[in-house]
């Protein structure tokens, strides 16, 4: 694209006029430099979209100059210029990191050709990268209360091992992001995470989603298809909401595990994979084997390694850190300037029960952040049932009626929580913002349990 930064690197001051000239005919800036000390100096100063690289240079050549430039700017793209380029001088330049190799003298379509494919491709990396960071934040897990401390050591401990892992939470916990994580701190990274949510897939066509089908199994069958086993060959496989498949689909899931192979529907060839399963469910596995709805030998198979996820309520004191961390990423997401919450209005979140979990949170900040009209989030902007507007609500959503008084402990201690961490911990500004004595605010801090981070 035109105004991209090209920077020449060659001691022949002929070769740097003539493909300065001809680059910013096209539109590029261009930079240019004589030897390898000065492309060091500019490159440490303003790094390049690209650079072409003389190979035969005095004092410094392009080799050592490659190998420097790498070592400041790991991504810098890098194009070598020889003329009388040999084949171990390519091999040497492409294991230091260089992207191509071109001789002179310089072919003018041949350069402008190399310039378009590299700046493409290095466009393209960029993206990866930055899809890959998108991804790795979004299946990031949040939180570091006792809890969550425990399920990162059972995801390190599991990951690395070829064992079967069955992972067990309410709807909204987080059990897709500990089947990810799993797998990103496998052998298996780098090859394919394909999940499937059983739940959502009608029973006549779970086998087909799983499996594949041949042209004609069925009608609408109309070209063959690749199911989910296959397309995670070498990778992992994740079976969401697992309790949900029927029996049948169950019998041709534990024939997959046992042989790690499978027929597509309407087909007659057997089909060989490598795929690590892992599994999740918020139903009561055995007791839905104690009742013939799952097959004990399919759970045995699936449940080598389990994991609970713990609710959101069993962790309370993850929510400033998960509030503070969705507010971010979707003031970032609708281009808002960056918002806080008020001690009273984190008191309600610390509080509330949370019954959809992490889930239902999510959905909460960014409502929040989208419809509170000022930069900080206070406690008139919470809606129901996140606030209560009468005691009636209060109620409403519950997994269980609570007294008045454990509403109001729970909030006495959400609130003070919620104070200390505006105020960092620090014991005086916290009592008088609270109108209280320091005395009686320890008083409280030891009565409700409450525990200064490390």
């Amino acid at each position: 694209m035109a105004g991209e930064h090209i920077l020449i690197v060659d001691d022949e001051m002929s070769i740097r006029t003539t493909l300065r000239g001809v680059l910013e005919d096209e539109g590029y800036r261009v930079s240019a430099a004589a030897s390898g000390a000065d492309a060091l100096r500019l490159v440490a100063e303003e790094p390049p979209d690209l650079t072409f690289l003389d190979v035969w240079m005095e004092r410094m050549d392009g080799l050592e100059t490659l190998a420097e430039m790498k070592r400041l700017r790991p991504d810098t793209v890098v194009v070598m210029i020889s003329g009388h380029g040999t084949i171990e001088t390519a091999v040497k330049a492409t294991r230091l990191g260089a992207y191509d190799f071109v001789e002179k003298p310089l072919s003018l379509e041949k350069t402008l050709l190399t310039v378009a494919r590299t700046l493409e491709h290095a466009r393209l990396e960029r993206e990866n990268a930055a899809l890959r960071e998108s991804l790795a934040r979004r299946a990031e897990i949040i939180g570091d209360s006792a809890p969550m401390r425990r399920l990162h050591e059972q995801i390190a401990t599991a990951a690395p091992t070829t064992g079967r892992v069955l992972i067990h939470g309410e709807n909204g916990s987080g059990k897709e992001l500990v089947a990810r994580a799993i797998h990103a701190q496998s052998a298996r990274a780098e090859r394919p995470f394909v999940e499937v949510n059983c739940a959502a897939i009608p029973e006549d066509l779970i086998e087909s989603e799983l499996f594949g089908h041949e042209k004609g199994a069925f009608t609408g069958a109309l070209a063959r298809r690749r199911g989910k086993f296959e397309l995670a060959d070498g990778g992992t496989l994740f079976l969401d909401e697992v309790g949900d498949m029927s029996l049948k689909t169950q019998a041709k899931v534990l024939r997959a595990l046992e042989e790690q192979a499978f027929e597509r529907v309407g087909g007659k060839d057997t089909l060989k994979v490598d795929v690590r399963v892992l599994a999740a469910s918020n139903r009561d596995l055995e007791a839905a084997i104690r009742e013939g709805r799952f097959r004990d030998d399919l759970y045995y198979r699936l449940n080598v390694i389990p994991i609970e996820v713990v609710p959101l309520r069993a962790r309370r004191d993850d929510i400033p850190q998960l509030v503070d961390h969705f507010i971010a990423h979707f003031c970032s997401e609708n281009g808002k300037r960056p918002k806080t919450v008020s001690g009273e209005a984190l008191g309600y979140f610390l509080a509330y029960d949370w019954p959809g979990n992490v889930r239902e949170l999510r959905n909460m900040v960014e409502r929040l952040v989208i419809m509170a009209p000022g930069d900080v989030i206070g406690a008139d902007d919470l809606p129901a049932p996140l606030r209560p507007k009468d005691a009636a609500a209060s109620t409403a959503g519950e997994p269980r009626e609570r007294s008045l008084k454990e509403a109001r402990d729970n909030f006495e201690r959400a609130y003070i929580l919620a104070e200390l961490r505006a105020q960092d911990w620090n014991m005086t500004r916290t009592a008088e913002r609270l109108g209280i004595e320091r005395s009686h605010l320890y008083r409280k801090i030891k009565a409700y349990g409450i525990t200064p981070p490390k």
